[in-house]
């Protein structure tokens, strides 16, 4: 019942992300696992008409029936995404779960990479994935994809995270390798099969993308980008984020030498990233 319940709260259009944690928060302490859509309303704090009561008993069963999912009851739930301000109540996914369970490190940049950037992935991947970090990227163009294909290259692990239902390749270009992650590494969704890319799908993404990693590396980011959102949410929970710099000559890494002017840690080789991970441990 309590996954039924949560799956129908997650389906449902109407109440926003901050709503939907507000009625899990209530439904846990109380240990209350059924609602009228009313109900919800008053507890999301909306306005706004929901379509919960569209969620029969039936097209959920369907769901069920068709997706593999976790909740946020479930003991497979990554432990370190329970602590986003506003976690996913469900994930969606395809492939290898036990993958959750290892240490991930995301790395992120500018879909209209360089050279340089490309250069950088290969030559600090076969490092990261000796020291056996799964590397958790958004499938996107440019930097996202050649880490998940460095990884897989130098026989690592990788995770995708995407903004569209698992059946939908966005864009057309990763299809392939999404295919490729959703058969022999992992692919995670917080939306169900069907659901198209939207806007507002990539912020929300990215803050999976933060939460489940131990640390964010960003090489290539311009001041105003989804990369820069991944980092700044790394930072909000505490997360570690490491910046390679990069050329001062074409703004294509502005955001990059921002992120090292505020404290970020400056990666020139993967040591870099290794010591941070070490004294990390010492302290804990």
């Amino acid at each position: 019942m309590k996954n039924k319940f949560l799956l129908r709260l997650s389906l449902t259009k109407g109440i926003g992300v901050v709503g939907k944690q507000r009625i899990y928060q209530f439904a846990k302490r109380n240990q209350r696992w059924q609602f009228e859509s009313l109900e919800l309303r008053l507890l999301s704090h909306s306005t706004k008409p929901n379509n919960w009561n569209d969620w029969s008993e039936d097209r959920l069963q369907e769901i069920i029936n068709t997706h593999d999912f976790i909740t946020i009851e479930d003991a497979d739930y990554p432990e370190a995404l329970r602590y986003v301000s506003t976690p996913p109540l469900v994930l969606f996914y395809k492939g290898n779960l036990n993958l959750l369970k290892r240490e991930m490190l995301a790395v992120v940049g500018a879909r209209e990479a360089t050279k340089y950037g490309y250069r950088v992935l290969q030559a600090l991947m076969p490092d990261l994935t000796k020291r056996g970090f799964v590397i958790v990227s958004g499938l996107a163009k440019g930097i996202d994809s050649f880490a998940h294909q460095f990884a897989i290259s130098n026989q690592g692990k990788t995770i995708g995270i995407v903004g569209t239902g698992l059946d939908i390749c966005y864009p057309k270009t990763s299809g392939n390798l999404q295919i490729e992650m959703s058969q022999h590494h992992l692919v995670l969704s917080e939306y169900p099969n069907g659901t198209m890319p939207a806007k507002f799908h990539f912020p929300m993404r990215n803050r999976i993308i933060a939460g489940l990693s131990s640390g964010v590396l960003v090489i290539e980011a311009k001041k105003r980008s989804g990369s820069l959102i991944t980092a700044q949410q790394a930072l909000d929970y505490g997360k570690e984020v490491f910046v390679v710099p990069g050329s001062i000559l074409d703004g294509r890494s502005s955001g990059c030498h921002q992120l090292i002017q505020d404290g970020a840690n400056c990666v020139e080789k993967t040591q870099d990233i290794f010591d941070s991970y070490d004294l990390l441990k010492k302290f804990h």
